[in-house]
């Protein structure tokens, strides 16, 4: 089922190189894909990518509980002064620092699934789901754009959208960001442009509702591009907004500071439909472990990321979004 990096790559490259629509799953570290003919999907895996679906749009009908245990304080802190070091010394601007949180629900994944709101969402077997508000890449024609997405903030508070593009630390986050990425798609495309920089996005989180900061960035792909599609998501792989800048340095602190193995969290999942290709970021996630749920979840830590406030992001980032 699961492939390994060369194999999942090549799939994917011979899969859109002969015109075969397909989804694609490709975990945070690239060492394990899923690529599988949408003619002969498994009947236990459901997405939607927008208007793309394959499972009937369907309404939550019963009251439901949901309860988290996130992790002390004092641990988060202890990880977080951890990063500020190696940004002090000059090993990292921005890091993306995530935890898994213990929930419990009465609802079951596929019950979750249906339910959530969500421009992406999808359900992989009864092992795990996300519904993700972030688009990784689209691909149209020959057109490739990337919607890196950095900065929250509760929509309900007094004059939420003009505070969060105001604030000086959400800025230099999100401008990296940008950076990031628009360096990302020059390595596979040209004529890279930044067609729209810090929009918002009204997003359901729970009983409150999320603003989120994102940016548009474009580039130009080879006419070929659909017989190397795997190759080029190889090279950009994984997602700047959920690793950090510079990037192979900071893959490394991450992968030395966090606690547990982020699996398909933070990966990516996407769909071709022979003409076109679309992918989201695999954030906003609820994975099962035998019988317990884990929602994992996470945000960018720079020079100015306070470690009360950084906490408080990851919890209110636990959420089922009805």
């Amino acid at each position: 089922m699961w492939l390994d990096a060369k194999n999942g790559f090549q799939t994917i490259n011979e899969l859109a190189k002969n015109h075969i629509p397909f989804l694609c799953i490709i975990s945070y570290d690239k060492t394990k894909i899923f690529a599988q003919p949408l003619a002969e999907l498994d009947d236990d895996i459901y997405y939607k990518l927008e208007s793309w679906r394959n499972y009937p749009a369907q309404k939550r009908t019963k009251d439901f509980t949901f309860s988290k245990n996130p992790i002390e304080f004092a641990t988060y802190k202890e990880t977080l002064e951890k990063i500020l070091e190696e940004i002090r010394s000059g090993n990292t601007y921005l890091l993306n620092l995530t935890f898994k949180t213990p929930i419990k629900t009465d609802l079951g994944l596929k019950e979750i699934f249906t339910s959530a709101r969500a421009k992406f969402k999808l359900y992989f077997k009864d092992q795990f789901i996300c519904f993700s508000p972030e688009r990784f890449i689209e691909i149209e024609g020959n057109t490739i754009a990337t919607y890196p997405m950095k900065g929250t903030i509760d929509a309900n508070l007094p004059h939420a959208q003009e505070r969060i593009l105001a604030d000086q630390k959400e800025m230099a986050e999100h401008v990296m960001i940008v950076d990031l990425m628009r360096n990302d798609l020059g390595i596979i495309a040209e004529h890279i442009r930044v067609e729209q920089f810090r929009y918002t996005d009204r997003i359901k989180a729970g009983d409150k509702e999320l603003l989120q900061v994102s940016s548009k960035i474009t580039a130009k792909l080879p006419d070929n591009w659909r017989e190397h599609l795997g190759s080029l998501l190889e090279q950009i792989l994984p997602a700047g907004s959920i690793s950090g800048t510079p990037k192979k340095s900071t893959l490394n602190i991450i992968q030395r500071v966090e606690h547990d193995e982020r699996g398909c969290y933070t990966g990516i999942f996407g769909i071709y439909d022979k003409e076109s290709f679309r992918s989201s970021v695999m954030i906003r996630f609820i994975e099962k472990e035998g019988e317990q749920l884990f929602y994992k979840s996470g945000g960018g830590i720079t020079i100015d990321s306070q470690a009360r406030s950084e906490y408080q992001e990851l919890i209110d980032k636990v959420y089922l979004p009805f």
